[in-house]
C-alpha cells in the first residue's frame, strides 16, 4: 500500500512538472508590440521634465522567426504565398491578427485614417507592398466557426478596408532574424511605420492629422 502511494505521488509530481514546463515554453512566434507618442510637449516639473499631452499610436502583432530559412518572402509568382498560407493577404506577422490602435488621425498618401482600432494586413507583391487598414474584428482565440471575426488574415475580404497605402521597399545590409514592426523618424507631426524581416524593409510615411 505504501509502495503504491509513493508511485502515485511520483506520478503526480511528474505530471505537474510537465504542465509547468508546457506553460513556461515560449510560443514559436512570440507576441510583440510597437508604440510611439506624438503631439505632446516636455514641461518642467520640479527637477524633471515630463512629456505631457501626447497621444499614443500602438501596434500588437506576432513575431515569426527565420530559423535559418532563406528568402522568406519567395520570388516571382510565388512571392508571399508561403507567408499568406492560402489567405488572400498577409497578416503582417503571425498568429492573431495584427492590430493598430491610434488616439490621433493618421494621414497616409493624403488619405486620413480616423483615430480608432484597426486590423493591419499587407498585400505582398515582389516589388510592391500595400498596407491595408481594415475594420474587420479580430479573434482572441482561433475559432474556425466564427465568420464574423478574423484569425490572422483567413477569411479576409476587402469590403471592410478603410485605407490602403503603398509601402516603400528597401534592402537591409543585414538579415533581420525576427519579424519586427517599428515606428521610425518620428516627430511631433509625422513619421514612418516600418516592417523588417530577412533583408527586406518596407516603410510607409504618415502625418499626424488633426
Amino acid at each position: 500500500m505504501r509502495f503504491r502511494s509513493w508511485i502515485l505521488l511520483i506520478g503526480g509530481v511528474v505530471v505537474l512538472g510537465c504542465l509547468v514546463l508546457a506553460q513556461a515554453q515560449k510560443p514559436a512566434c512570440p507576441p510583440g508590440t510597437a508604440a510611439t507618442q506624438v503631439g505632446g510637449k516636455y514641461v518642467q516639473a520640479q527637477n524633471n521634465q515630463r512629456y505631457q499631452g501626447g497621444k499614443w499610436i500602438e501596434i500588437s502583432y506576432g513575431r515569426p522567426i527565420k530559423r535559418e530559412r532563406q528568402n522568406v518572402f519567395g520570388a516571382g509568382a510565388e512571392y508571399g504565398k508561403k507567408l499568406n498560407d492560402d489567405a488572400p493577404v498577409w497578416r503582417a506577422g503571425a498568429n492573431q491578427t495584427t492590430r493598430l490602435k491610434t488616439e490621433v488621425p493618421l494621414v497616409f498618401d493624403g488619405k486620413t485614417l480616423p483615430a480608432g482600432e484597426y486590423c493591419v494586413f499587407v498585400d505582398l507583391k515582389e516589388k510592391a507592398w500595400t498596407i491595408i487598414f481594415s475594420t474587420w474584428p479580430a479573434q482572441e482565440k482561433y475559432d474556425p466557426k466564427n465568420k464574423e471575426a478574423l484569425w490572422g488574415s483567413y477569411g479576409y475580404t476587402p469590403d471592410k478596408d478603410v485605407l490602403r497605402a503603398t509601402m516603400k521597399l528597401d534592402t537591409l545590409p543585414f538579415s533581420m532574424d525576427q519579424f519586427t514592426i517599428a515606428f521610425i523618424d518620428i516627430t511631433s507631426v509625422d513619421g514612418k511605420l516600418a516592417m523588417m524581416w530577412d533583408k527586406t524593409m518596407a516603410t510607409v510615411a504618415f502625418k499626424v492629422g488633426s
